[in-house]
């Protein structure tokens, strides 16, 4: 058993500690840490008997809910067991329209729901490169003009900011499932209005539909997926929605190329994101709804019979978060309704701790966003037409960059969880930097005289420049999945997806016009450039490390004041650079720390 020395709160030791929520004191109540180690040792029917007598302690708040997991005290199995009860007393079987689909091995169930959901990353890459493959046929097609085809190329990051707003209404009364389907449908409907238009209204209003579902989605399933896996897996497997991003933007520019000698070519390459859209509507209707929006929502039983499905109550780990998660939810609801506050998002501008996770998650996401990653994305047949290749070329070429953003985001998979968040960061911004730098310099040598030269070392920089990215883009899905409490997580990833897809508007509808201004390599080396470096300061400074956390235990990290965070950063980046310097590269680079089995270590 941990000594009491650990298991005591944060600001303990002056017999009073500071709510995880309110900024406010409360009194501390004493523990029976002896008592913990008694109850460790109950017996199953001692702990069904207490169940049913109704002699199972109140659990004041997440502070003791954690004590209790970390002594592991009965009130965990109580609280599984006072589940299945109630459970078997129930009856209820499953949906009425769709079968319930269960595995023996839970794990397996985590796996389908992932795939399933991080499909909607492939939507909104696969938009990302057709429209690429597009831009070359498209405004011929059409007539459209400069202005017109900059508008149509960034109608979808615009509707995103639409769906993004629609984000919180429709995760709180919809739910994330549901609210992903309402996406997929906003999704098919756009690409179906952009393959058949025939002018530019109808091309910008498909483009606009389209995009409401890729912003409705986009912050929807990081946290669909954020909610339902096991703190150990959670960066690995929210990371696979920008894998699948990646992915999308490879699968997008194969069928440009496939399509670019059919006649009507570009309404066949727009219209082809149809059948990935209808996949993944269908799929959603099998999956089930997330245990932590239904225990927000007051519906323990619903969200005990989805956790049994999803993670099981095998293991400690399991019972302990499902215990942690039930006492924070209750806790939460308790704190809205004592303050009797109609908007609960103001606690983003009163309450420390949230205000902390809004601003960290945001400039997150506007780093990655004004370091102009989708810029180069939605023109990069155009660029390179600019540097030398042919049109049909550009589009083939387009392959080199978006599989170096697919290779980039792999290494993110399997390390997110054993680097962590902080460092990840740290390690990736320099990276992008140096492919920066590098197509910069590709503008700088002359066309006419030096060709293999400039394509040669633009490709070398594009495949740095994006494998990098691909990484760091990662972080942008998982640090706003995880860095909201569960009462206002809907509202904060409202604020991050309108941020993402309004910067990503602003970045790539502005692009012509800052290319003519600035010039290529001021623009490139200078504007996204700089914005990486001001961004790698604040990643040393700001950062706080969640990996290897659930959720509940992320509040506690974002409870701590500004200043403090900052010295252990400062103090954390002091050890890293003494580890280089004295050539620790195995110590900083390949033994992580090991991972917990339950919270109790």
């Amino acid at each position: 058993m941990a000594d009491r020395k650990d298991l005591e709160p944060p600001m303990a030791q002056s017999g009073r500690r500071m709510s995880a929520y309110e900024g406010v004191f409360v009194e501390k109540r004493e523990l029976d840490y002896d008592g913990f180690q008694k109850r460790r040792q109950m017996s199953t029917v001692e702990v069904e008997e207490a169940v049913r007598s109704g002699s199972v302690p109140n659990i004041s708040g997440e502070l003791e809910a954690f004590e209790i997991a970390k002594a592991g005290g009965w009130e965990v199995d109580a609280l599984i067991n006072q589940m299945e009860m109630e459970l078997t007393q129930s009856g209820r079987k499953g949906s009425r329209f769709f079968p319930e689909l269960t595995f023996k091995n839970p794990s397996h169930f985590t796996w389908l729901l992932v795939g399933f959901a991080s499909m909607g990353g492939l939507l909104s890459g696969l938009d990302q490169s057709l429209i690429s493959g597009a831009n070359l046929y498209m405004p011929v097609a059409l007539n459209l003009t400069t202005q017109q085809l900059s508008m149509v190329n960034s109608g979808m990051p615009l509707g995103a900011v639409a769906g993004a707003l629609l984000l919180s209404p429709a995760n709180e009364y919809l739910g994330r499932r549901m609210a992903i389907i309402v996406a997929c449908i906003l999704y098919t409907l756009g690409a179906a209005l952009e393959a058949g238009a025939n002018g530019y209204g109808m091309l910008l209003a498909g483009r606009l539909i389209l995009g409401c579902g890729v912003g409705l989605e986009g912050g929807t399933v990081p946290v669909y997926v954020a909610e339902t896996v096991a703190r150990k897996y959670r960066g690995n497997l929210v990371s696979l929605y920008q894998f699948n991003i990646a992915l999308g933007e490879v699968f997008g520019y194969v069928v440009a190329a496939i399509f670019l000698n059919v006649k009507g070519n570009w309404r066949y390459i727009l219209g082809s994101s149809l059948v990935f859209s209808t996949i993944m509507l269908i799929g959603m209707f099998f999956l089930p709804e997330s245990p932590r929006f239904l225990m927000h929502k007051g519906q323990a039983l619903e969200a005990y019979r989805v956790w049994k499905r999803i993670r099981g109550v095998d293991t400690l780990e399991a019972k302990e978060e499902f215990f942690v998660m039930k006492v924070t939810s209750d806790e939460e609801e308790q704190d809205v309704t004592r303050k009797q506050n109609k908007f609960a998002w103001m606690d983003f501008f009163t309450v420390g701790r949230c205000r902390r996770a809004v601003i960290y998650a945001n400039i997150m996401v506007f780093l990655g966003q004004f370091t102009g990653v989708n810029a180069i994305m939605y023109y990069m047949s155009v660029l390179l037409n600019q540097i030398g290749f042919d049109a049909a070329n550009s589009n083939y070429m387009s392959l080199v960059g978006g599989g170096a953003l697919l290779l980039g985001t792999i290494p993110a998979i399997f390390l997110m969880e054993t680097c962590g968040r902080r460092f990840w960061a740290i390690s990736m911004l320099p990276g992008f930097f140096v492919g920066l730098i590098l197509i910069g310099v590709s503008y700088l040598i002359p066309l006419s005289t030096h060709l293999p030269a400039a394509e040669g070392v633009y490709l070398t920089g594009l495949i740095i420049y994006m494998g990098f990215f691909g990484s760091y883009a990662c972080l942008t899905w998982v640090i706003p999945a995880e860095s909201y409490p569960t009462y206002l997580r809907s509202y904060g990833m409202t604020t991050s997806d309108a941020i993402l897809f309004l910067c990503s508007f602003i970045v790539t509808y502005n692009f012509a016009a800052m290319e003519a201004a600035m010039t290529r390599i001021g623009l490139t080396l200078g504007f996204y450039g700089g914005i990486a470096v001001l961004g790698w300061f604040y990643q040393i400074l700001f950062m706080p490390e969640t990996k290897d956390k659930t959720l509940e235990e992320i509040d506690l990290i974002f409870a701590k004041p500004t200043g403090q965070l900052v010295r252990e950063n400062i103090a954390s980046t002091k050890e890293t650079v003494s580890d280089l310097m004295h050539f620790r590269f195995r110590k900083t680079f390949l033994s992580p720390a090991p991972r917990r089995q339950s919270m109790a270590q």
